[in-house]
């Protein structure tokens, strides 16, 4: 079995470290210092509580050079992707499986959905369906990612906690794709149960990603801030409840209430948010695949937004000022 990670930073090379510390056959798309690194010493992993580990990793910045793979996880953050999928093309072969390991409301949603909205495409996350037509839908395994670490130095991969990547199809089978990936992670000492509702997985951390993102990178908040501040707990609160009701009309079931969720974010602590982080670093920010998809998603569904249309319209503005949309 051949796997390239695709997008080798922090969850990337947190993948890839652990597969090739198993003896799995993986590779690496990277780049900059972080390429230089591993191609010279090798993959390091610091996890809490063990010594760091360093494994050798093919990796390279052009995929031509890795060939046709059996699985490809993509990790990149989701506006990223659009513009590589042709160059990921020589890594896809007649039966390459695409992992889409990217955060927000995934750009295959409305596949194999079933109902009237089977096949709807998403122009927030997929502009001009290059993923769906590049891709194909049908090579989709959906996952929905939950550790969180960081690239310390490059070449260097710091884990922080969780090690669950739950994968799921589609139309929600056990397919063997599935089984197969999911027994290599697992081999790799990390868990990757196959759900039969993915989608529900994808909602409950949508949930907490559209509200406390734009709200921490326009206030620089951190969670347990914004959690507990009643005025900034209320616009997550509206927000989420939007979304909430925008899921069900999809077929979505909640196992938590909104209250839940934001009282486990508070509980995270003083964490700065990704898309915080990403505007401290001058980078892009998330903002169309965690709270413009769900605009937009309003929009299929004919419901209301108002607080995620007030929202994203200050978090958009503000990435403009900064250059940054």
């Amino acid at each position: 079995m051949k796997i390239c990670i695709f997008g080798a930073g922090a969850i990337g090379g947190y993948i890839g470290a652990k597969l090739a510390m198993a003896g799995a056959d993986v590779s690496l798309v990277a780049r900059g210092p972080h390429l230089a690194a591993i191609a010279d010493k090798g993959l390091t992993l610091i996890e809490e509580g063990a010594d760091p580990v360093t494994v050798p990793v093919r990796a390279s910045a052009n995929p031509a050079d890795l060939g046709p793979q059996d699985y490809v996880i993509v990790t990149l953050k989701a506006h990223s992707v659009p513009p590589v999928v042709a160059a990921m093309q020589p890594l896809i072969g007649p039966n390459t499986t695409i992992v889409s390991g990217v955060n927000g409301v995934p750009w295959w949603y409305f596949h194999k959905i079933g109902g009237a909205l089977e096949g709807t495409r998403l122009a927030s996350v997929d502009p001009g369906n290059v993923q769906w037509d590049g891709f194909g839908p049908d090579r989709v395994l959906g996952c929905v990612v939950y550790p969180a670490a960081e690239v310390s130095t490059p070449g260097t991969i710091r884990h922080i906690e969780g090690n669950r990547f739950s994968l799921g199809e589609p139309d929600g089978s056990k397919s063997d794709r599935a089984t197969a990936l999911s027994q290599a992670l697992q081999a790799a000492g990390l868990k990757a149960p196959v759900r039969p509702r993915l989608r529900d997985e994808i909602w409950v951390k949508l949930w907490g990603n559209l509200s406390f993102n734009p709200i921490s990178a326009l206030t620089h908040a951190t969670l347990d801030v914004l959690c507990t501040d009643p005025g900034t707990r209320s616009v997550a609160r509206a927000m989420m409840l939007e979304a909430q009701a925008i899921a069900e009309a999809l077929g979505v079931t909640f196992p938590i209430d909104v209250e839940r969720r934001i009282d486990g974010g508070a509980a995270v602590g003083a964490h700065r948010t990704s898309m915080l982080q990403d505007l401290d670093a001058n980078r892009p920010m998330e903002i169309d695949a965690l709270v413009k998809s769900v605009q937009e998603l309003g929009r299929i569904t004919d419901l209301p937004t108002p607080t995620i249309d007030t929202v994203l319209a200050l978090i958009t503005l503000r990435a403009r000022v900064g250059g940054l949309y």
